[in-house]
């Protein structure tokens, strides 16, 4: 068979992905977590104090305390869905806005706002951190498509992203990096930023030292998509997934006249993309004896949407992986957050939020 293959398809035309083994290698580790909220959507993860916001939709709730009997609090409704969040450590919000550019809650810039990054309008921010408290770096994932957009956006095979430092007190844009293939999670780590270039699947580092950032990359050809990167209390930091990558998809990217006519003609639940949930309608693609048998969906099929959590030690290479394979609930994990002694993790896919005790991490990711 292998010969075959390889009289079929050159090394530059077959469809790979790399298999999830060593650190990360399949396990339960997120199904077996305790859920302690179930609400639609739930994203952005940021730490204010003793409390957790986050965002579902166009709206950001608050958790006093994150236990199972936690109810959240409506903290502040927009106009439009919440994309992207970051605190400072003195109370300063930064909130990425679908239609509505970065708004800034607190502090003295409270009620500012940023429309557009250097004339370029500010449609898709897809992660935001802040640098002590006087500058706040900037993920804008595509110029062409919004952050909800984001399967089009690949499949148009988009490059066209963007990292950004803003200064606070004069709102004054520099760019970091430009054509990036969706950045999706900004690290700060000592004088330089880690960022997740989605559609290249890999981590990348600029060093910000001198006049141009020197790029670097720190983690390539990853079987998933990153996303949102999150300091972690190890020196590290916590690596979402909220995808990943299959054979199929490698092969649709490569054929440009199918994605065409699938992208014009075919609504979205039925394009072959990855997604946060998949099995929600017979109608998706994917379905069948390759994924359930007799009415089971087996761990081991090939599915459009996953859960993955790692946690990159300090110097960010991985060592534990959480996951939920093909037939778990836990799937579409986009943010996380260590607060009281656990982490809390948000799965998109399921609607859902979890909690993992940060004192014995290894426990979990071993079940």
């Amino acid at each position: 068979m292998i010969n075959l293959l390889s009289r079929l398809f050159t090394p530059k035309q077959a469809a790979t992905v790399p298999s999830m083994d060593g650190v990360l290698r399949p396990n339960e580790a997120l199904d077996a977590l305790s859920v302690i909220i179930e609400i639609t959507a739930p994203d952005n993860f940021v730490n204010m104090g003793s409390d957790l916001i986050f965002s579902s939709g166009k709206e950001l709730f608050s958790i006093s305390n994150a236990t199972a009997d936690s109810a959240p609090k409506p903290y502040k409704k927009f106009e439009s869905e919440v994309t992207a969040l970051a605190a400072s450590a003195n109370g300063i919000l930064a909130i990425g806005l679908q239609d509505g550019g970065i708004q800034f809650m607190g502090g003295g810039v409270d009620g500012v706002s940023l429309q557009d990054l250097d004339g370029r309008t500010a449609n898709c921010i897809t992660a935001l951190a802040f640098n002590g408290e006087g500058e706040l770096f900037i993920c804008q994932g595509s110029r062409k498509n919004n952050a909800t957009e984001w399967q089009r956006d690949l499949l148009e095979k988009q490059a066209s992203g963007s990292v950004w430092r803003v200064d606070i007190e004069s709102m004054k844009l520099n760019l970091i990096a430009d054509n990036l293939a969706f950045p999706n999670g900004v690290f700060i780590q000592d004088n330089s930023i880690v960022i997740s270039e989605s559609w290249k699947h890999r981590l990348v580092r600029f060093d910000l030292n001198g006049n141009k950032a020197a790029q670097n990359v720190i983690m390539a050809d990853m079987p998933g998509y990153p996303g949102r990167l999150v300091p972690a209390a190890n020196g590290g930091a916590w690596l979402c997934v909220f995808a990943p990558r299959r054979q199929l998809t490698e092969f649709v990217l490569r054929e440009d006249a199918y994605r065409t006519r699938m992208l014009n003609e075919l609504s979205s639940e039925h394009w072959i993309a990855p997604t946060l949930r998949a099995g929600k309608s017979f109608a998706e693609p994917m379905q069948g004896g390759a994924v359930k048998v007799h009415g089971i969906h087996k761990a081991w099929a090939p599915t459009r949407s996953y859960g993955m959590l790692i946690l990159l030690d300090e110097n960010l290479t991985p060592a534990i992986s959480y996951h939920s394979r093909a037939d778990g609930k836990r799937h579409g994990i986009v943010s996380v957050c260590e607060i009281n002694g656990q982490l809390l993790i948000a799965s998109r896919g399921n609607d859902v939020i979890c909690t993992l005790p940060i004192s014995q991490p290894e426990l979990e990711a071993d079940t």
